[in-house]
């Protein structure tokens, strides 16, 4: 492609409301435009490095054994009333109506349709099992869509689906799946890692998450480097020790604590650790109050909780003033003695001894309190955050943590959509069964995000050869000169026959500005086509080393194909 013919609309300031390095660099270098908040454009150069990553996506589902079909974006409410998931998937969902006033959703995923499309067509084992994909586009409404492409309202996303006639042959399908997302992110040169995740809105009892490392990353993950253990801080369990099995227990005594709302405040007025102190979360779920109790020094999980209640996050809200006092309590002076509410609690907490709790009255907090005497409560095993200091529930290593980019899942969803939507098959017996059901997702242009923050400097991108928009950029110095732009076409059409994707940099532009640019888009292989080129001799350069290193035009040709080959070497070799 030839530059002076080329939509590239490149800024030389980063835009002021694009916060981190991918959103400033794929604005800066022309590949995206911001057409409202969470919907961005992609004009050619980001375009054709989404259509890579979708095509070694595409290979690898394909290698993988799965089948591409494609579904309607637009879905109607009915089938989603099947599945339960109308009023509970929450918010994020489009929501839209025809002519005739019939109910529609933009699919934010498609479990529900690649159930309904299955069960009216798989009668038998014998078509099992059955592993179908598509790659399109995915529609949520984020409450604060930010950071780019990395968190939109409009993204591209590839989905897959498995069905199996039984627990133990979704697993396998489960596996392969891993397998073949493991070499996708392999391929597109991501570090990562593989962390137990939260079914969420989903459902099935296992999922995980293929997570790639960046600062500034959405997610939390915790591992350990002594054992396997590795999940996102929602999912995480989390080791909490009890030191006081050999405490005597104390008669429970109310006193006074003037202005002391929070932990820390009655901690320090009692002189109480914080660990002894017990902390009241107030909620209403669905309508209805729920108060959590936890250890005072921790932080509720919402995840855990949300997945203990059943219901949607968004049917959970902090409680108001007014309904705790409607409880007979007092605004920050909330416990469990008395309460007329359902009580949710840590299973720590009935580990405790002698701790303290508010006593529902302003300025009064009651303590020596123990669980069984005092109050009784539905127990959970673990409602935590993980947080800095916890260990490993294994080795008892201390737990490392890191922030990453949620680019890949995978659940096992058991038989969750296929008996709530009724999709069976007839069994060898001629039983009818329902199907076992995975359901598996990769984030194309968060992916693409991804790639941008493990792969820049300073200067802009650096794309890995694999999903670079072009492989090579020649840039002629002084496009004036005849002999530097015979020899740039020379070296551009010889690349060419070869099937190599070249830029040729003819722009009318100063240099400076050619080479900001060339840095900018961050093209893994460039070519120089200088004062030299009546000897014969250019500058060879990798983007990633900056290192220029003059040779003739031959030898860079050469450069080119040898490093070409040994990368971009066919699916069956290189990435497996």
């Amino acid at each position: 492609m030839r530059m002076n013919k080329f939509y590239m609309p490149t800024l030389r300031e980063d835009p002021q409301d694009a916060e981190i390095a991918s959103h400033k660099l794929l604005l800066r270098a022309g590949m995206i435009r911001k057409t409202a908040a969470g919907l961005y454009s992609y004009l050619p150069l980001g375009y054709r490095i989404v259509r890579k990553v979708e095509n070694i996506v595409r290979e690898e589902m394909d290698n993988y054994g799965s089948q591409e079909i494609h579904m309607p974006v637009t879905q109607p409410r009915e089938i989603w009333e099947e599945s339960g998931r109308w009023k509970t998937f929450g918010p994020e969902m489009f929501k839209l109506k025809d002519r005739n006033n019939r109910e529609f959703c933009l699919g934010p995923t498609a479990e529900e349709y690649f159930t309904d499309l299955v069960k009216g067509e798989i009668k038998s084992y014998k078509q099992l099992p059955l592993n179908i994909y598509q790659i399109q586009t995915k529609y949520r409404d984020e409450k604060r869509p930010r950071f780019g492409i990395n968190r939109s309202r409009e993204f591209l996303m590839e989905d897959s689906y498995t069905f199996d006639v039984d627990e133990e042959a979704m697993r396998e399908a489960y596996m392969n799946m891993w397998r073949a997302y493991e070499v996708v992110f392999n391929r597109l040169g991501l570090e990562y890692k593989i962390v137990a995740g939260d079914s969420g809105a989903m459902g099935g009892n296992s999922s995980h998450e293929f997570i790639a490392l960046s600062d500034v990353g959405e997610g939390v993950i915790c591992y350990s480097d002594d054992s396997d253990f590795a999940a996102t801080d929602e999912k995480a369990y989390v080791y909490y020790k009890v030191e006081d099995e050999n405490v005597e227990k104390l008669p429970s005594e109310k006193v006074l604590t003037p202005n002391c709302k929070t932990i820390e405040e009655v901690s320090d007025f009692l002189k109480v650790d914080p660990a002894h102190c017990l902390k009241a979360v107030d909620l209403m779920v669905e309508g209805k109050p729920v108060i959590v109790f936890i250890p005072g020094d921790r932080e509720l999980n919402m995840s855990k909780l949300v997945s203990y209640l059943k219901c949607p996050e968004h049917e959970i809200e902090m409680m108001e003033e007014k309904d705790i006092i409607a409880l007979n309590s007092s605004p920050g002076f909330t416990g469990p003695i008395g309460l007329d509410s359902r009580i949710i609690i840590d299973s720590r907490v009935t580990q405790m001894k002698n701790f303290v709790v508010g006593a529902n009255e302003e300025n009064y907090h009651i303590k020596n309190v123990n669980y069984g005497d005092d109050f009784e409560g539905e127990i959970v095993e673990d409602l935590l955050m993980v947080q800095d200091g916890d260990i490993d529930p294994e080795t008892k290593s201390p737990l490392k943590f890191k922030r990453g980019i949620e680019v890949g899942n995978i659940f096992q969803l058991g038989q969750k959509y296929s008996k709530s939507m009724n999709a069976t098959f007839l069994d060898e017996n001629g039983k009818e069964q329902f199907f076992w059901m995975g359901s598996y997702g990769i984030g194309v242009t968060r992916s693409v995000s991804a790639i941008v923050e493990q792969n820049h400097d300073d200067k802009g991108m650096i794309w890995p050869l694999v999903v670079a928009p072009y492989h090579v950029i020649i840039t002629v110095v002084n496009t004036k000169n005849e002999e530097q732009n015979t020899l740039a076409e020379k070296l551009y059409e010889k690349l060419l026959l070869q099937g190599v994707e070249v830029l040729l940099d003819d722009r009318k532009e100063r240099v400076g500005v050619k080479f900001n640019d060339r840095d900018l888009i961050g093209i893994p292989l460039r070519i120089t086509v200088g004062k030299k080129a009546d000897e014969d001799i250019v500058e060879f350069s990798e983007r990633k080393t900056l290192e220029n290193v003059e040779m003739s035009s031959t030898e860079a040709y050469e450069k080119v194909m040898e490093i070409i080959n040994a990368n971009l070497k066919s699916v069956g070799g290189l990435y497996r």
